[in-house]
């Protein structure tokens, strides 16, 4: 039952206490009252939160919500105005500009080339857990296997030769760092990145040149028999690069966490693990805010949303929305978790939800059966996390033992 439409002040963002896993308290208190409410932005706009499942999920699926970024604010920190997409930067245009990435994209994630990475997947984590056994503990999770992981597998998707993978993987580490640097201000950490996303775009930009040359059986290779001009190629890897890496290593160390955290789910992941990982995507939400500016009065949730105005799109409330699941504050690895919205929804859903899926499903058992005895090599609330004001939730260390 809503109440009378209020006005918030700000985005929530402080997790509470001793409760890393769970959203702000806030914002469970917002959505009861009101799924769609009044939100003061960072720099001044007066737009909304939406914090229900069926909120969010119907603003997701509406082509009158745009994802452009230079009608937007920002709901997090003042940015100032926006910048619009650079070119191969898909996820921040609307159809029929999307719609042409996407259709070539998509077929490219193909269930061959899935199962192809499976296998190699399993080889990597393989790999990485031999050099933690080798080592001992205690050893940070996310430099030994959170992050090398899906960054190797990058690697493998886009066709990066094994001559170049270390320096690739420091361009990725690097760009993603710079990104995330949390003692720098919002502003400061754009414009220190932007140096390493040419870096990264100067290097897919001579890596497409070679596959143009010598094509090869990977994803790049693909691309460059569309009509798709190189800066937009170049763009488009570093997309793929920078969402195939940060959002799938910080699943993984942090549902590593929340399992050592909750060790009588461990038998349910080994039991079935395709259940039990879309069970972690809902529970955990590291994607955990959307944005999305109306192109026209939109009345939704007994609201008007006025054309100009910015939605920011709580994923994480509205997969704790008890409309949606029940018990969502429980972790429950036996649960059907279908309909969470922890790859998105509509046409920008997650294009390589699919190849996140195949990571976690191999490399977090595969964790938990060669080190069984695996725990934190700290006390739980001494481990360090990231916080909400960084597009990603995850740790930034992972110190564990065995």
């Amino acid at each position: 039952m809503t109440e009378p439409l209020t006005t918030i002040a700000s985005l929530p963002t402080t997790r509470p206490v001793g409760c890393p896993f769970d959203p702000p308290v806030e914002l469970a208190q917002i959505r009861e009252r009101n799924p769609l409410t009044r939100m003061v932005f960072p720099d001044g706009h007066h737009g909304w939160l939406a914090t229900g499942h069926a909120t969010v999920r119907a603003i997701l699926a509406d082509p009158r919500f745009s994802a452009r970024t230079e009608l937007m604010h920002s709901a997090v920190v003042d940015l100032g105005p926006l910048p619009s997409a650079s070119p191969g930067a898909f996820l921040h245009l609307d159809a029929p500009e999307h719609t042409r990435y996407r259709k070539l994209l998509a077929g490219k994630f193909t269930v061959r080339r899935m199962r192809l990475l499976t296998e190699r997947v399993a080889q990597i984590s393989t790999r990485y857990l031999d050099t933690m056994a080798r080592t001992g503990g205690p050893v940070d999770l996310v430099t030994s296997f959170a992050h090398p992981v899906p960054a190797l597998t990058i690697c493998e998707l886009l066709g990066v030769p094994e001559a170049d993978r270390d320096r690739f993987q420091s361009l990725v580490a690097d760009l993603v760092a710079k990104l995330n640097d949390l003692d720098a201000l919002p502003d400061e950490r754009l414009e220190r990145s932007a140096t390493s996303f040419e870096e990264a775009q100067e290097y897919m930009r001579d890596l497409l040149a070679a596959k143009r040359a010598e094509p090869t059986d990977d994803l790049l290779s693909d691309l460059t028999s569309t009509d798709l001009a190189d800066v937009e190629l170049a763009g488009v890897a570093v997309l793929l690069l920078i969402g195939g890496f940060d959002t799938t290593a910080n699943m993984l160390a942090l549902g590593t966490f929340a399992l050592l955290s909750h060790p009588e789910q461990i038998a349910a992941l080994h039991a079935d693990p395709d259940r039990a990982v879309e069970e972690l995507v809902r529970y955990l939400t590291v994607a955990h805010t959307a944005t999305r500016a109306a192109l026209a009065d939109v009345e939704l949730a007994g609201q008007v949303i006025e054309a100009g105005e910015t939605v920011a799109l709580s994923l994480q409330a509205a997969n704790r929305d008890s409309t949606a699941f029940d018990h969502p504050d429980t972790l429950d690895l036996r649960r059907n978790a279908f309909g969470h919205l922890g790859f998105g929804h509509g046409i920008h859903q997650c294009l390589g939800q699919q190849l996140a899926r195949v990571e976690l499903r191999i490399a977090l058992p595969a964790l938990l059966s060669r080190f069984p005895t695996l725990r934190l090599a700290v006390p739980a609330d001494e481990v360090r996390m990231r916080p909400d004001t960084i597009g990603v939730y995850g740790v930034q260390r992972l110190p564990v033992t065995w």
